[in-house]
């Protein structure tokens, strides 16, 4: 069972672009990040307990994706088939800066994690083309600034 092939409508339209799957997920994963800064601003601090629930889960995943964006450069040195000092070094700043975000206060965590989510993305523009992943970067743009913005108003309704 194959998941996307050139004949599959899921297959990307270019080659090194992400496919229609790729795009829907992505999106999809999108949804903690709107909601939870939703959630954060409808609760208030009224809510004391359900506004600090909704911070840690929305720090939680923040920093999650923020991991997978620096191994994600890991994943490229290995198909590369040779060490890349810059892929491999910079995967392991993701995960070390998401670990500060999550240990930090909410209302400065959330900044940092979204931070992080926007450097991950000027790293990315820099690295990807020369691993033939230039094709992501559209997709890399629109999800990092929905995710990132989240972040914010998350902080700034904490």
């Amino acid at each position: 069972m194959t998941f996307a092939s050139s004949h599959h409508p899921a297959a990307p339209e270019r080659a090194g672009d992400p496919s229609r799957l790729a795009r829907q997920l992505g999106l999809a994963g999108l949804i903690p990040f709107v909601a939870g800064a939703a959630l954060v601003w409808l609760l208030g601090s009224g809510y004391g307990d359900a506004q600090v629930g909704v911070t840690l889960a929305l720090s939680g995943y923040a920093a999650t994706v923020v991991a997978f964006l620096g191994g994600v450069h890991w994943g490229l040195a290995m198909r590369a088939g040779r060490e890349d000092p810059a892929h491999l070094a910079w995967g392991v700043v993701p995960p070390l800066v998401a670990t500060l975000g999550v240990i930090m206060p909410a209302y400065a965590g959330l900044v940092v994690l979204g931070a992080m989510l926007i450097a991950c993305y000027l790293v990315d523009r820099r690295l990807y083309p020369a691993q033939s992943a230039g094709g992501w970067l559209t997709l890399r743009f629109r999800l990092t600034a929905v995710a990132s913005l989240s972040c914010f108003l998350a902080a700034a309704g904490v």
